[in-house]
């Protein structure tokens, strides 16, 4: 399992090397979703996501004779430029399995930082399969995406750092891909918050943790076709189910058409650019699917890895959401 304390050490590790995101609020989003919303920005983080804070936190903590070779991941593209940035930090090499039709901008960012990057087929392969033969391949330490507590302590520092800046929170709203970001951020939320309820966000085309959850053990899927490829897994972490099935209150599932309402949302009136995955809290928000009326809701911004060309393709076809009698920001 994870608690506080795991999280409060590995914001120690991560003190001078992480960034402290920012956290934004906007009279147009409380205005459109009738509560009071306070975003943590991941996409402000170092690598353009949230997943820097556990990638480091792991691999930091691998004694120096197990981590001298280098390690070895496989990602869709946030973790493997996480993982690369920490390996350059540390002074190691990094080798990494990515999909083939990950995005372009997350692909050149993680051999940019000076990773070794092969591809795989992610509707043929499974992810996990994929690590797992790249691991026994090269014979170097894996660093999970999801499944392993030091990553939810890593990732739930940005948790921490949210209640210390915005105060108590009522409700937080997080993406769930692996289940590992979230294990993190509930396992803070729920430990600083009383009473807090934890609200899950995930793409229609997978629901992956409420079908997990409704069967009372982890469901694997085909791999889901959504615009958020940061939650194409078929499969929840067996260490973060454990600690979600525990700690997340509601689940809910948005249309890819959602998240690219609330990606303009954001761009709109923060002039925040994020990518599908980054928006799927805010817009599971802003569905009316959970009841989140005049309540201080933190929303986790996981990340803002999308290209120029790609962002400006999601949102070409996009309607906003804000009615026009909502003042701006």
């Amino acid at each position: 399992m994870i608690a506080l304390d795991d999280v409060r050490r590995a914001a120690a590790v991560l003190r001078g090397v992480a960034h402290r995101t920012p956290v934004l609020t906007s009279r147009t989003l409380d205005a459109v979703a009738g509560a009071s919303l306070v975003l943590k920005c991941e996409s402000f983080q170092r690598t353009g996501s949230f997943k820097f804070r556990g990638a480091f936190n792991l691999m930091a903590s691998l004694p120096e004779g197990e981590r001298v070779g280098g390690v070895c991941t496989v990602s869709s593209g946030n973790h493997a430029q996480a993982v690369a940035l920490a390996a350059r930090e540390l002074g190691i090499p990094a080798v990494v399995a990515m999909p083939g039709d990950t995005p372009a901008a997350k692909m050149d960012a993680t051999t940019g930082y000076g990773a070794e990057v092969g591809t795989f087929d992610r509707y043929v392969v499974a992810q996990r399969e994929a690590g797992a033969r790249l691991q026994a391949e090269r014979e170097l330490p894996f660093v999970s995406s999801h499944d392993d507590p030091r990553i939810s302590a890593g990732a739930g520092t940005a948790m921490l750092e949210l209640v210390e800046d915005a105060g108590p929170l009522d409700a937080v709203v997080a993406p769930v891909g692996g289940g590992g970001g979230l294990a993190g951020y509930a396992t803070v939320a729920t430990a600083l918050c009383p009473g807090v309820r934890v609200v899950a966000a995930e793409p229609d085309a997978s629901r992956i943790l409420s079908r997990s959850l409704a069967a009372g053990r982890r469901v694997e899927l085909p791999v889901p076709r959504t615009i958020a490829d940061g939650q194409q897994l078929g499969v929840l972490g067996r260490f973060p189910f454990e600690v979600l099935r525990r700690l997340v209150d509601e689940t809910v599932s948005v249309a890819d058409t959602e998240i690219v309402d609330a990606m303009r949302l954001l761009f709109d009136r923060l002039k925040l650019v994020v990518e599908p995955s980054g928006a799927i809290a805010l817009a599971a928000a802003l569905s009316g699917r959970s009841d989140l009326a005049g309540r201080r809701v933190g929303i986790i911004v996981s990340g803002g890895n999308v290209g120029a060309d790609r962002f400006c393709d999601l949102l070409a076809d996009g309607a906003t959401r804000v009615p026009p009698s909502v003042p701006s920001t």
